[in-house]
């Protein structure tokens, strides 16, 4: 007898359900704030609007507050995140993440559209399909805090709320459960173009792949590598399977990242719903494994 949660399983057409046009104005939505530094009133009305929306589409929400030390001084800074409840026994779950902060700037004219306008819409677009899904593991969307560096990036200035959330669910046992986590940066860029990250694992990298090459979206994910520091390296270097996709070339010799050309004009929709579907995917496979 087939059960419940597959019947429920196939009658929900998951890739239909995500949509680039509602990531795209959830991004700009965010970008609406202006600069969103950590500590900044712009980031804390991001995060407000964050947890509204979440609680919304009905996910439990934590705020994970946490002090900061950085190179200009004590910062207090806030990850979000949304659980969304598995129907099998709480052994497993699975994490999808990214950043909202936007990097410090003196002339605070960096609005950041795609650096991380586009990893908040897509995150929010997630948890808003991802709330009406059945699914046996826990679900956790994770928006962090303080990923930029405050003056130049090192393993001390940067990835604050990543690093923070892996300690912290390290030390409580939680890291354990995590069978998989996704990272998204930057992947709203009209002319999308994602590269393989050497320090993503190798089976998830496989994986994802291999869904975009089924999904039809080969010219979106090449087989060229790069390597990567990014909100996954704190899981990688605590054993977790993690694969982070970013496309870390935008415009024309990247001319467009950390400028004031980082605005909502330079991405697409569809690039949202191509990341997003092949995200939605890998999640059900792995759910299903």
């Amino acid at each position: 007898m087939i059960s419940v949660l597959l019947l429920a399983l196939l009658a929900v057409p998951v890739l239909a359900q995500v949509s680039g046009a509602s990531a795209f104005e959830f991004t700009r939505q965010a970008v609406e704030f202006g600069p969103r530094p950590p500590g900044s009133p712009a980031l804390q009305k991001t995060q407000a609007w964050i947890i509204a929306k979440l609680k919304s589409f009905g996910c439990e929400v934590t705020e994970g507050n946490f002090p900061a030390q950085t190179p200009t001084g004590p910062v207090a800074m806030k990850n979000i995140l949304c659980r969304l409840k598995g129907s099998g026994p709480a052994a497993r779950a699975l994490v999808v993440s990214g950043h909202y902060d936007t990097k410090p700037s003196p002339n605070m004219r960096f609005v950041g559209a795609n650096d991380a306008g586009s990893s908040t819409g897509l995150l929010l677009e997630l948890a808003r399909v991802s709330a009406k899904l059945p699914r046996k593991k826990d679900l956790w969307i994770v928006f962090y805090d303080g990923e930029e560096a405050f003056v130049n990036w090192s393993a001390t200035d940067s990835l604050y709320g990543s690093r923070h959330l892996a300690r912290e669910w390290a030390t409580t046992g939680f890291l354990g459960r995590v069978e998989a986590l996704i990272n998204v940066d930057m992947i709203g860029d009209k002319d999308l173009n994602l590269l393989q990250d050497a320090n993503s694992s190798p089976a998830l990298v496989k994986l994802v792949w291999s869904i975009a090459r089924e999904l039809g979206y080969s010219k979106h994910f090449e087989d060229a590598s790069t390597a990567m520091e990014d909100d996954h390296i704190p899981f990688r270097r605590l054993g977790v399977e993690a694969i982070d996709l970013i496309d870390f070339d935008y415009g024309p010799l990247n001319r467009y990242w950390h400028t004031e050309r980082d605005t909502m004009d330079k991405l697409a929709p569809a690039s949202f719903e191509v990341v997003g579907k092949v995200v939605m995917e890998t999640l059900r496979r792995l759910d299903q494994r």
